[in-house]
């Protein structure tokens, strides 16, 4: 009798602890994962504080830059900005200063090519026939730049009411040597001794060069 009343007590004693153990589990689960958040919130915040701008520095935009404007092997390209309290100004100075960088670049170029052909072929007169392919150049440059294509373009106004105006323009590399190529195929000073075929590898292999 007093072992079946001590086993029941036991029986009931067991049933009556066993939510208490799941409770308590439950409690260290929560708290656990309390401190885990915890934990990552502070490294967040540490993160970001970690990223910001220092104070003071204002992040600045430039138009018309960037991979996407530099020349290649087949397109020269220019970019430049224009200031001024007038738009119309603004925008025809940044347009001038371009054109200006892109003559110089084409001019480089193509005195690269004049060099290289010339040292290459045999000429009577090398010295002569430098100078004809050089103001031959100039001539062609002086042409094509007017025709110079926009690719980018915008205008945007400070708060002191200064126009600001930013540019891209490019000219066509094909188009350039094919130009000179007529002049150099027309001067009677060099057309006998003139290889197309040779000037064209020569100056595809400075366009091949060029990364501005």
């Amino acid at each position: 009798m007093g072992d079946k009343m001590q086993e029941r007590k036991n029986s009931h004693t067991t049933h009556t602890f066993r939510p208490m153990k799941i409770y308590h589990s439950f409690q260290s689960a929560a708290a656990i994962a309390m401190v885990i958040a915890i934990s990552f919130t502070a490294t967040s915040c540490k993160k970001n504080k970690e990223v910001a701008k220092p104070a003071g520095e204002v992040e600045i935009v430039e138009y018309c830059t960037g991979e996407e404007y530099y020349s290649d092997n087949k397109t020269f390209r220019s970019t430049a900005t224009g200031e001024s309290q007038d738009r119309e100004i603004a925008k025809k100075k940044s347009r001038s200063n371009a054109e200006v960088r892109l003559a110089k670049m084409v001019s480089v170029t193509i005195k690269a090519v004049t060099d290289n052909y010339v040292n290459s072929t045999e000429f009577n007169n090398t010295e002569e026939a430098t100078e004809t392919f050089n103001e031959l150049a100039r001539s062609v440059v002086d042409q094509e730049l007017r025709g110079a294509v926009t690719v980018c373009e915008k205008l945007t106004q400070r708060t002191n009411g200064l126009y600001v105006s930013y540019i891209c323009i490019e000219l066509s590399g094909e188009k350039i040597a094919s130009k000179y190529n007529e002049k150099l195929s027309e001067d009677e000073r060099i057309k006998a001794e003139y290889n197309y075929e040779k000037f064209k590898e020569t100056f595809q292999a400075e366009m091949d060069a060029l990364r501005h």
